[in-house]
């Protein structure tokens, strides 16, 4: 494991922990779209059903485990705890539109045919497009919290350490995903739009 993937962890989980501080912090969920993190914690859940059937390392596990928890709490803090500061008008993007494609191409591009490998695979093509319900919430809304920009941020720059982590491996190792590859570029090329929204906003 190379210095880029163990930043690029880092900075995900940096990403969580902040959402999840101002969320404390705040007693409120103003401004953080549900929809997207309903759309992580499936990604997590999806992507980390191997913790049953393979073992990796201890930082592996614990990474996983940390991210599912975190995933869930923030459910859990905007639909339950804190759910009547959650903004549900402007929350509003339509997840068919981001599920219905996603489960049809991890159906028709993945690597072997067996129920893991659909479900990593559809775990990584919605990863790409989870955020777009938090920027369409900013777009409609016009503004964002100095604290969810930094929760964007650091998400941005996990995808960025990501692809230098690929870029990396494939000169150490001659190792390609091209589905995680491809997928995490369409995801910073979101996160950049997040960027240029936030400076004309």
């Amino acid at each position: 494991m190379n210095v880029f993937r163990i930043l690029g962890d880092l900075s995900h989980l940096l990403a969580i922990i902040i959402l999840l501080l101002k969320i404390v912090r705040s007693q409120s969920c103003a401004g953080i779209s549900g929809k997207s993190q309903i759309l992580f914690a499936l990604v997590f859940t999806t992507r980390y059903l191997d913790l049953f059937t393979t073992f990796i390392s201890v930082y592996n596990t614990v990474m996983k485990v940390v991210f599912l928890i975190c995933a869930y709490v923030t459910v859990y803090m905007i639909y339950v705890k804190f759910q009547k500061t959650f903004d549900s008008e402007n929350d509003s993007f339509r997840l068919e539109f981001l599920l219905v494609p996603v489960i049809g191409l991890s159906f028709l591009e993945n690597y072997s045919f067996t129920p893991l490998e659909i479900l990593w695979t559809f775990s990584i093509y919605l990863e790409s497009v989870a955020i777009l319900p938090q920027l369409f919430m900013i777009s409609k809304t016009g503004e964002a919290e100095t604290i969810t920009t930094h929760y964007l941020f650091f998400l941005g720059l996990y995808r960025a350490l990501y692809i230098a982590n690929w870029i990396w491996r494939y000169h150490t190792e001659s190792f390609y995903d091209q589905i995680a590859v491809v997928s995490g570029v369409v995801q910073t090329i979101f996160y950049c739009d997040f960027f240029y929204l936030y400076v004309t906003k």
